[in-house]
This record gives structure tokens, C-alpha cells and sequence, in this order.
């Protein structure tokens, strides 16, 4: 949720689609993310929208160019370890000589009640959903997306000032605050990325994960973005994400991200949801000699809690794999027009009103 919240968790509702065309519509779709939303994650007929919303097209917590003043408080250990995963990727060749990228990959999700084990919340065996996507990347912060699991495909991208998802259930939609990197490319495929955001990085120390001695970065989305990607209904608290590297390798093998919602409608108790999504990065090859991870499982916990919960917090864990079948750069005949937004969200999101640009440009 929050400034790309339609890339995260979106409101659905399959009966009004057409409303968010409009800034009335973007009201309404708070609306109905509480009347269907709430129900919806618990609902086993609805697995596959929820992996798809959650799971399908997730952001990064903060722009790929961070703010010039969080780069000077940069620890001069945040520096040793983004020198240390650029020369072990080699990244740095990429510089100046790449314009475009482009991924093909496959995933299998599911809905699962102890992390791995395949079985639903509801206690069932959960079913796995198996799909695959196409991804374009394009220098500076344009993105595009095609994912297909299960029969239902999802599309989200970025023309570098405004991002955007469409759903067969929801249709095209923008999303709020300024444009963020693709969660997935940050995930080992594009490592110029990852040198890039976690340049602004906290060091926190060393964590052993997956027993791999590793070196633990902490970024924060800060409570401006925060604020842009909020409305009167739903108040986005914290955003925050965690990278690990190995300190044998100095590669990126673990994503963490968490953030904590707050939603209340007038005359309703407020409720909280916090979701905190793990990703293991695995399997790096050589392209064009440049470290990118082929392989890699993520895992999903969904909490929600506050006063009409009198049962106490529900829980909801999904799970995905995901493995990269093809990566190319300067892939030819990739323009700029490849990532323009559909009509609709031009027409939500006029010329004159885009005022969604790198924090560096303010």
C-alpha cells in the first residue's frame, strides 16, 4: 500500500472497476479496499488475486535515487559493502554502456500456513499456482512488467514519472507518491540498481542467514514519501527494507522489507495490517560478465490486528519460487513508447498534474 500501493496491496473489486478513471474513483477505491479487502485476504476462492496483488508486482520502499542528504550519512561500513557487491558482481561495467534490460522468468505461488509447507490457512493442501513474466527495464527509471499465473495477467510499469498496474479484476489504475524501482529487478537482476538504492544504507552489523555470514544494510522510506502515498483512510506508518550480503562473496542474498499500515473509515475502529515479505537470492551466473541471480523464494506474512479483532491478529502467509529463464541488455528496438501508460491512467493523471519525479530533481 502507500505511494504505489496498486503495486502492492490494491483495493479489488471486480464490480466497480471503471470508478478509478477519475479523482472521485481514487476515493472510492479506499472504499471498497475496506468493504472487500478485509475479507478478501481470508477468503480461499480469492488465493490467486491476493498472490497476484501482493506477490505480483511489489516496489521497492524508496526511489532508486535517494535523497542527497541521506547519501552524506552514509556509514563509511554501508560504503565498504556496496564497494565490495559492485566489484563482485562487476556492475560497474554496465555504467555508461547499457540502456535497457530484459528478463524472462518463471514463478509458482501459493498460499501456505507454515512457511514451506504447502498447506492453506485454511487447512487444506494449498494449491500452487504456476505462471511466468516478461520484464523490460529502461534507463532512467522506466520499468514494464507482464505477469501470467494461473490464467489471470497482471501489468504494471513506470514511464520514469508515474507508475501504474492493470488487473483483470480492477482494470488500469495509478498508484500514489513518486515512482519506486520494481521489487524484482532489485532481487540480483539488475545489481547497478541495488549498488544504487543501498548507497543510502544504515549498517547494522553482521547476521548469520541461511548460514551465510552476512553484513545486514537498513534503508527507511522517510515520512514525506510516507505522507505522499497516504490518503484519509489508510495512513502508511513505516516502510523499511533490509539487504544482506555475504561477507564471503559480497553478493546480495536476502530481502527483507516490512511495512505497517493503519486504516480507518469514519465511524469504525482503526485497523492495522503490517506486511513483511523475505526474499532468498540464489544461483548467480555470469551475463556478459555481470553477476545476476537466476533463482530465488519468497515469502510473504500478512497481519492484521486492532480492536474489532477480538480473536486476536489473522494471519495470512503466501509463498512464491521464482527462477529467471533469459536475461539480456541493450535488447534492440526498445524504445520509450514501449512504456507508455494506458489510456486511462493518462486520463486520471493529466500532463499538467505529474508532479511525481526523483527526489533529486526537487
Amino acid at each position: 500500500m502507500g505511494r504505489l500501493a496498486p503495486l502492492s496491496e490494491e483495493p479489488i473489486d471486480g464490480e466497480d472497476d471503471r470508478t478509478n478513471s477519475s479523482k472521485k474513483g481514487r476515493g472510492l477505491a479506499w472504499k471498497n479496499w475496506i468493504k472487500t479487502h478485509l475479507s478478501l485476504v481470508f477468503n480461499k476462492k480469492s488465493d490467486l488475486r491476493i498472490l497476484l496483488s501482493v506477490m505480483g508486482c511489489p516496489l521497492f520502499p524508496i526511489p532508486l535515487h535517494p535523497k542527497q542528504s541521506m547519501v552524506n550519512e552514509v556509514s563509511s561500513s554501508a560504503q565498504y559493502i556496496i564497494q565490495h557487491f559492485t566489484a563482485a558482481t562487476g556492475c560497474r561495467k554496465l555504467e555508461g554502456r547499457v540502456n535497457n534490460i530484459f528478463a524472462t522468468g518463471k514463478v509458482t505461488m501459493a498460499t501456505v500456513d507454515e512457511l514451506g509447507s504447502g498447506i492453506s490457512a485454511a487447512g487444506a493442501a494449498g494449491v500452487s499456482e504456476k505462471g511466468c513474466f516478461v520484464m523490460w527495464q529502461m534507463v532512467p527509471n522506466k520499468w514494464l512488467i507482464e505477469l501470467v499465473v494461473g490464467g489471470h495477467k497482471v501489468v504494471a510499469g513506470s514511464d520514469g514519472n508515474v507508475a501504474w498496474r492493470h488487473t483483470p479484476w480492477l482494470g488500469a489504475h495509478a498508484a500514489r507518491g513518486g515512482v519506486r524501482p520494481l521489487r524484482r529487478a532489485l532481487q540480483g537482476l539488475d545489481p547497478l540498481a541495488i549498488a544504487a538504492v543501498f548507497s543510502a544504507a544504515q549498517y547494522l552489523g553482521e547476521k548469520r542467514i541461511s548460514g551465510v555470514d552476512c553484513f545486514a544494510l537498513k534503508l527507511s522510506a522517510d515520512q514525506t514519501d510516507l505522507a505522499e502515498r497516504g490518503d484519509n483512510t489508510a495512513e502508511m506508518i513505516k516502510h523499511v527494507m533490509y539487504g544482506y550480503f555475504s561477507q564471503r562473496s559480497g553478493l546480495l542474498v536476502y530481502l527483507e522489507d516490512s511495512y505497517l499500515t493503519r486504516i480507518q473509515s469514519p465511524g469504525t475502529h482503526p485497523m492495522y495490517w503490517e506486511t513483511t515479505m523475505s526474499t532468498r537470492i540464489e544461483d548467480y551466473r555470469t551475463i556478459d560478465g555481470v553477476m545476476i541471480a537466476h533463482d530465488g523464494q519468497s515469502s510473504v506474512t500478512i497481519t492484521r490486528f486492532g480492536d474489532n479483532l477480538k480473536s486476536g491478529p489473522a494471519i495470512t502467509r503466501m509463498e512464491e519460487t521464482w527462477a529467471i529463464d533469459d536475461l539480456a541488455f541493450n535488447v534492440p528496438g526498445l524504445s520509450i513508447d514501449c512504456f507508455i501508460p494506458p489510456e486511462e491512467v493518462q486520463r486520471e493523471y493529466p500532463e499538467e498534474e505529474l508532479v511525481w519525479r526523483s527526489p533529486l530533481d526537487r
